[in-house]
């Protein structure tokens, strides 16, 4: 899909504050309106300025797009980085702009999910109203789910200053992540969303759990995979090696035969839980280098000594 610059679509600086955007989609929305203008493609620009002001008139939506779009131009062909938004603080909001669905993918790809209506009961004026509660999603390593922990997390929301300008406010928070948490999961803090008004309580804080991406596992639900590389002498003859777990290290035993590919369970060694998942091993078989004479005579004589066609059965 493409990157939509919503800041050229609307005419405006990226330092235009929140007065100026109101102003600029005014201005263009008269311009364009289908029922009044006539431009060619007044349907179109009506409602990309619709969906430019949606992302920008909202300075959650508007903070986390300067922050992604900084090193994007129109018209490049775009795919949000894997938890891009990892660390925003969101107190929701939902689309106010009508249907979402009339928004285009590029949109929809940012702000899909994680921007939820307000509750009920959050009416803005009211004088007495509980306070929001806030969204962000927050990494941690693996290990972290298979002990627990207590992490500082820091997170930033955007807030209007004195002259309509968005700045990124932080705050840090220590956390408990409990033993056995999975991907996707949410830990609530209660109270530590908004302020509520005339009296009543704080709204709370959901932190959506997803994890750091890992230099040897890979995470799937409960399940975690690891790739184990193997000599090609452990796969023909059999052997115990030792391999890595996020629990510590264990011996596994590896059948004479092997083949590379091979999915190895050990069963409950995966993220801990009532029912806790599995640790799957693939086997890698790996070649020696041939970077010196002896190495190469030896994989000569194998030539030689085993005749072996690993294409026969592709009729060649």
């Amino acid at each position: 899909m493409d990157y939509k610059d919503y800041y050229k679509i609307m005419g405006i600086e990226k330092d235009a504050t929140q007065s100026e955007i109101k102003i600029a989609y005014r201005k263009l929305a008269r311009k364009y309106h289908p029922d009044v203008s006539k431009e060619a493609d007044a349907e179109i620009r009506f409602k990309e300025v619709g969906e430019a002001y949606e992302a920008l008139k909202d300075p959650e939506k508007r903070a986390a797009y300067d922050q992604l779009g900084a090193n994007w131009k129109a018209g490049q062909d775009f795919h949000p980085p894997p938890d891009w938004d990892a660390g925003f603080e969101f107190s929701g909001g939902g689309y106010t702009g009508g249907d979402a669905s009339a928004y285009s993918d590029f949109f929809e790809s940012l702000f899909g999910r994680g921007f939820e209506s307000a509750q009920p009961g959050q009416h803005r004026g009211s004088y007495s109203a509980r306070g929001k509660d806030h969204h962000a999603k927050v990494m941690i390593d693996l290990e972290d789910a298979y002990q627990g922990a207590t992490r500082g997390i820091t997170l930033q929301s955007p807030e209007l200053d004195s002259n309509g300008h968005i700045i990124n406010k932080q705050r840090t928070l220590n956390i408990k992540i409990p033993k056995g948490v999975k991907q996707g999961q949410r830990i609530r803090l209660s109270g530590q969303g908004s302020a509520g008004m005339g009296g009543t309580s704080a709204g709370d804080l959901y932190l959506e759990i997803t994890f750091n991406a890992h230099s040897i596992y890979k995470v799937d639900g409960h399940d975690v995979y690891l790739d184990l590389p193997i000599t090609p002498w452990e796969a023909a003859l059999g052997a115990k090696v030792k391999v890595p777990t996020p629990n510590g290290s264990i011996y596994l035993t590896i059948a004479a035969g092997t083949s590379g590919g091979k999915k190895l369970r050990l069963k409950g060694r995966g993220i801990p839980g009532k029912t806790p998942g599995d640790l799957y091993v693939i086997t890698q078989i790996t070649l020696p280098p041939a970077d010196n004479d002896s190495a190469k005579e030896l994989y000569r004589k194998m030539e030689q000594e085993l005749p072996y066609n690993p294409r026969s059965k592709l009729g060649v």
